[in-house]
């Protein structure tokens, strides 16, 4: 082989043969692994389903997404915002359906992702990302409450320890991620001293078996298709708006650019094969993400693929071992996670200070909605559409009508400037003197812009009172889109009389 063909093969050989790199995909899919587990167990709790099926999803998620997903060293699993979706449905109508509306929200993720759905990623304002992102920040450390509540004192010196290791550890040595000792060193010493404190195994049962390849056992009617089409969809567009803002996240982490189309539809083949598989459906997952990321330093797909093997393993060859696992570990863990994912520094005096109240208010709003709902997708909703009705209030405010009259007297120019929208052009029709002007008027157009019909009516509004009085109004200076669309509409925006 020449040498121009070696320097082929090692540039086409993965990022993750390196040995540095792959040691640290591999810890770095470990430590998820093992974070994973009682997350899995209560988000099935929260969707009224048996721990295996959250626990499966997670486990053919990750696998599916490491494939086929468009943002490296993410990870994706059974998360509690699709828990919320399919529960009423897993209630009402039992797991067969809610398997069925898994596999559905697949199909409508891919569907959604043919039609560009991951270009309106452009449309979310900075706040909101920010909003998202500490709203995240607190639901993960309030997830972790309920592990604190009415336990033995031993949890807390426990918890202490685990943060003391976290924290301490990364100023010693980086070879070994700090929560994997941490996890590893807590257990051997609660087995070693017999302490008796809340496990993994409390969480609830963990499987002994693999998933099985099958189809959901639900007629195949217009009937089961009622039943499930709305959580379907509400499942494809939570589980999209999450998984793309976490990819944003962390492109802006890694500085690196991911395909979000491709995470789109990557999204909907991994809902497929898990509802196949028979788990409850799941997405893009911050916390793990973070861990995987920012704690393990992990930047390939190896880590995302190996967190599902190692889950797989853990869970069903391991899972007595695992079951021994104390809860206060992982909750150091995440609530570490929780403390890097917040951005402190969007809530500095100084940055509050220095920030327009507008911002401020999209992401206080953005945050408040997801921590009272735990809905991301309200949360982000709301963020959005507060950030529109902010920043149309304060465009229409720019806009400027300005009359001067010709030094002969028989001609009155306006010239009108800024964006003419329905909410700056409503108030259009008052900036004109109908009654004290000339017999000739002129509307100059030339440094404004019309964005829609309200605007198009309102000039409709300004001529025809103009010419109930004998006044002819000329309008000039329209740009060429704003020419066309007052060409378009101009006259036809109401009935004659």
């Amino acid at each position: 082989m020449s040498l121009p063909d070696v320097l082929t093969v090692r540039r086409a050989r993965p990022a993750w043969f390196a040995p540095r790199v792959l040691r640290t995909e591999v810890l770095a899919g470990l430590m998820v692994a093992l974070a994973l587990i009682p997350e899995a167990v209560a988000f099935s709790i929260i969707a009224g389903v048996d721990p295996r099926i959250g626990l499966f999803a997670s486990f053919t998620m990750a696998l599916t997404i490491a494939v086929t997903g468009g943002r490296k060293a993410m990870i994706s699993a059974a998360t509690g915002a699709i828990a919320l979706v399919v529960a009423p449905l897993a209630r009402e109508h039992g797991v067969e359906y809610l398997i069925a509306a898994v596999i559905l929200g697949g199909v409508l993720q891919i569907v959604l992702a043919a039609g560009g759905v991951a270009r309106l990623m452009r449309f979310l304002p900075r706040s909101v990302m920010i909003g998202f992102v500490n709203a995240l920040a607190i639901l993960i450390f309030a997830s972790q409450l309920p592990h604190l509540i009415g336990v033995p004192w031993t949890v807390y010196a426990l918890l202490a320890a685990a943060l003391a290791i976290i924290v301490g550890l990364p100023r010693l040595t980086r070879v070994v991620p700090a929560p994997l000792v941490a996890i590893v060193a807590l257990t051997a010493f609660t087995i070693l001293a017999g302490v008796a404190v809340p496990t993994v195994g409390d969480q609830g049962a963990l499987p002994d078996s693999l998933p099985v390849l099958g189809l959901p056992a639900v007629p195949l009617t217009l009937e089961t298709l009622r039943i499930i089409a709305p959580y379907a969809l509400a499942l494809a567009l939570v589980g999209l708006l999450e998984s793309l803002m976490t990819a944003k996240l962390v492109d802006d982490i890694t500085d690196t650019h991911s395909d979000k189309t491709r995470e789109s539809w990557g999204q909907g083949v991994a809902n497929i094969v898990t509802g196949l598989f028979g788990g409850m459906g799941g997405c893009a997952m911050i916390g793990q993400t973070m861990i995987n990321v920012k704690v393990g330093g992990a930047r390939t797909r190896l880590s995302t693929f190996l967190a599902g093997v190692f889950l797989l393993v853990l869970v069903v060859a391991l899972g007595p071992v695992v079951a021994l696992i104390p809860m206060a570990a992982l909750v150091g863990v995440m609530i570490m996670v929780a403390a890097g994912t917040f951005d402190w520094h969007s809530v500095r005096p100084a940055t509050l200070r220095r920030m327009p109240r507008s911002e401020t208010a999209v992401m206080v709003s953005t945050v408040a909605v997801t921590v009272a709902t735990h809905n991301l997708a309200y949360g982000v909703g709301v963020g959005v559409l507060v950030a529109i009705v902010l920043f149309a209030r304060r465009v229409a405010h720019l806009v400027e009508v300005t009359g001067v009259l010709d030094p002969d007297g028989g001609t009155k120019i306006y010239r009108v400037s800024g964006q003419l929208f329905f909410a700056s052009s409503n108030d259009l029709v008052f900036a004109f003197d109908y009654a004290g002007d000339p017999a000739e008027v002129i509307i100059d157009l030339s440094a404004a812009h019309i964005w829609d019909a309200s605007t198009v009516a309102a000039l409709d509004a300004v001529t025809t009172k103009y010419r109930a009085r004998g006044t002819t109004v000329t309008i000039t200076g329209m740009n060429e889109p704003s020419a066309a669309r007052h060409a378009a509409l101009a006259g036809h925006l109401t009935a004659a009389h």
